[in-house]
């Protein structure tokens, strides 16, 4: 998944404005006690963070 893909589906979910402070702030046991930006800075896949996302969120499945 492309980093633009991701973004896109984060402000899809969150909306834009939220989409930004969430993957800043919300840090995340399952992206090993990090936030989106933190685990996408350390090399995470975008898709394997969209997953954790999905999963933490309960993003409905269509959205995946």
């Amino acid at each position: 998944m492309r980093l633009t893909v991701f973004w896109e589906r984060m402000a899809e979910h969150f909306g834009a404005g939220y989409a930004d402070t969430f993957a800043h702030d919300h840090v995340m046991s399952e992206l090993g006690g990090r936030t989106v930006h933190e685990a996408l800075a350390a090399g995470w896949d975008a898709k394997d963070v969209w997953r954790v996302v999905c999963h933490v969120m309960n993003v409905p499945r269509e959205r995946h």
